[in-house]
Formats: structure tokens, sequence, C-alpha cells
């Protein structure tokens, strides 16, 4: 309906417990012992584990600040050797906020074709994007629905991540491998859940637009709090984080965390979670009341100041 790209339910989606059902399966139904899958970082936390429970190898390719954090295809190209599998994307990205062009997403799908691998294209932030960009479904790229394993769900956009409810869709003859997999693992995925996700499809959307205007507005109070702070913040056109670098307080990561939250209270994920792509930055996440970010904000200036 978005993106004009369509799937089958049938034979070329599956119902999952969540995106993380969705990441597993494909990592496992895909990988043999020893493939490589290349992850650009920063990203999600489980993108490399759930590669090394499958037997795999990740290979990272860190995303840089002074590129708003969009992919390398000249460092994916390079990373590519005979064990390469797949490339793993994932946006709008957690924890930049980074939404990739479609120039260099057109890159990697002619790397893609060119290698024979498939991508995993992790979605599940799709609807929530701002100011005017447009988020790019992999799938609906020319060529590259018969070789995209596309991941989503209902965790975001319909404010459902308790209900633990996603999708992995793709062609029916790699779909199958997943299925194998799935049905032995956890059956089906909830049938409350379930239900609560066509009402989400039915009567959501005016709830969801509503949410993306207030997640903007909270986007722009803590981009411009943490620039006028002095902690560099370039613009995240999507999910809900952002990604500050810290590096410029003379901290590294983890020591910035851990005092910021022993001396006022505040809490930020240290950047080196995600990958190597994060080091020197911390995420923050806007997804909570206006007022507390203002309050945030006002604490985080206070122990800057200090250093």
């Amino acid at each position: 309906m978005h993106y004009k790209v369509s799937y089958d339910p049938q034979n070329e989606m599956i119902i999952t417990v969540g995106g993380s059902e969705a990441l597993y399966l494909a990592a496992t139904a895909l990988l043999d012992p020893g493939d490589e899958i290349i992850i650009p970082t920063p990203c999600f936390v489980s993108y490399q584990a759930e590669t090394v429970l499958a037997g795999g190898v990740p290979v990272e390719i860190p995303c840089r600040y002074e590129d708003n954090f969009d992919v390398d295809p000249q460092a994916v190209a390079a990373a590519i050797t005979p064990r390469t599998r797949a490339i793993l994307v994932s946006f709008p990205n957690n924890p930049t906020g980074a939404v990739a062009s479609r120039e260099r997403l057109l890159e990697i799908a002619r790397l893609a074709e060119e290698h024979d691998l498939i991508v995993i294209s992790d979605e599940i932030y799709d609807r929530l994007v701002y100011s005017g960009h447009k988020h790019v479904c992999f799938s609906a790229l020319p060529g590259m629905k018969e070789r995209t394993i596309l991941i989503g769900g209902f965790s975001k956009h319909y404010a459902m991540t308790g209900w633990r409810i996603g999708f992995a869709a793709g062609p029916a003859a790699i779909l199958t491998g997943l299925l194998r997999i799935h049905q032995y693992t956890v059956m089906s995925a909830p049938t409350m859940a379930q239900s609560a996700a066509v009402t989400g499809l039915k009567e959501g959307e005016e709830y969801i637009q509503e949410m993306v205007a207030e997640y903007d507005r909270r986007r722009r109070l803590i981009v411009g709090g943490f620039n006028q702070i002095g902690l560099p913040t370039f613009e995240p056109k999507g999910a809900f984080y952002a990604f500050p670098k810290i590096s410029v307080t003379g901290l590294d990561d983890e020591t910035f965390a851990t005092r910021l939250l022993q001396e006022e209270n505040v809490a930020v994920v240290p950047g080196n979670a995600f990958g190597k792509g994060g080091e020197g930055f911390v995420r923050c996440s806007y997804a909570t009341a206006y007022e507390k970010i203002e309050v945030a904000l006002g604490r985080i200036e206070r122990f800057v100041n200090r250093l």
C-alpha cells in the first residue's frame, strides 16, 4: 500500500513473535557455518548476536557521522568475500535515526545482484519518518523483491511493543526455509496479538499520524538541545532516537553514560553497544514525554558544564 510492493500472505509472509523472531529465522535459515553477513553499524544489538548464534560471521561496516550515518556502498563492496551470504540493512536506523538515501540503497541492490546475495532489510521503523523525508522500502527497488527478506512489525508505529507481533516477507522459495524453523520453534505468534494487529491496520492510521507529529516535536527539541549544549548531533530523520557525539567531552561513551546516570539520574546507552560505528556516541530515546526531555536536557547540560 505504501511502497507499491505486495506479497502473497499465504506463501510469501510469516507472522512472527516480533521482528526479533523474524531476524532469528532469517539468519538461521540462510547461514551455513562460516557464512558471512555484512552489517553496517551502528545497528540494533541483536544483529551480530543472531548471526553468531546461527553459526555465521558478522562483518561490521562502520557508518560515519560525517555522512549522516548513511550506508557506504564502497565499504560494503570491499567487505564482500566468497563466504558472504547476505547484507543486512536497517533504515530508519536504531540507534542513529538515520534514513538511507535511495541512491545508496540502489548501489547496495546492484552489489547484491552482482554477487548473488540476499538482503535482509529490517524496516521496523518505516512509518516513523520526519520533515518530508521518505522511507525507501528495499524490496520495492527494481529487481529486489526476489532477493530480499523484509522484516517489519507493529511494535513501533502501532505502539504495540509488548504484544510481540512482527513479520518476515520474501520470495516463497526463501520463506519456506524460515517457516520450517518457525513452526518448530514457536508454532505461531499469539492469536490475541494477531487480532490486535489487524485492528491496528484497519483503524490505526490517524493515530499513527498523530504520533509521528508528536515524535517530530520531541525530535526537534532534543536535537536542538544537544547541539546547543555542545554535543554535536546530526538530524535524525526517522525512528525515535538521537545520537549525540560525546567524545568532545573527553570521556568515552561508557564513562559518559555511567557518570551521567550516577550524577544526574539520566539514562543513555553507550554507543559502542551498537557496534564499532557507535563508539564515541550515546543513544538517547525521545519516546517519552516532552517535559521529561526538557528536564533531561537541563541535567545533561549541567553535567557537561562540569566536565
